[in-house]
């Protein structure tokens, strides 16, 4: 990775500069994010994604609310679809995540068609409570 400093091209330790944009960010939503996925979700997710090094979520090429064609009708919406990266499905604190597969499941398989989805240990990758200011995960 090259950053650029003073106009002069320096080489950075990506995983040194990862690592500390990810603590800055765990730092940030202890001071900001209280769980309340409809009144945080965008922001903490265009967070995470200028943690990951991108200019925010939609520089990204990600979409928020992409609207999913439901089977009897009707449209639901996707919290954040980065085609054909990562889908990403966010509930309020204490919700048992195990009860919502099925609906990740159906929105990846609808919004990218022909390629399954594929799994890492499901949707507790990050969830509000690996960043409560316990600081446990």
């Amino acid at each position: 990775m090259v950053a650029y400093a003073s106009g002069k091209a320096e080489k950075v330790n990506i995983a040194t500069d990862l690592a500390a944009q990810l603590a800055a960010f765990v730092a940030w939503c202890r001071e900001h994010i209280r769980g309340d996925e409809k009144g945080e979700a965008q922001l903490f997710l265009d967070h995470l994604f200028r943690a990951f090094g991108h200019a925010g979520l939609r520089e990204a090429g990600a979409v928020c609310e992409d609207r999913v064609k439901k089977d009897g009708g009707g449209t639901a919406f996707a919290d954040l679809v980065w085609k054909p990266v990562v889908l990403v499905e966010m509930k309020k604190r204490g919700v048992d995540l195990s009860k919502h597969y099925r609906q990740a499941f159906d929105y990846w398989t609808r919004l990218v068609p022909g390629l399954p989805p594929t799994y890492a240990d499901s949707m507790r990758l990050v969830t509000a409570d690996c960043l409560s200011a316990s600081g446990t995960a």
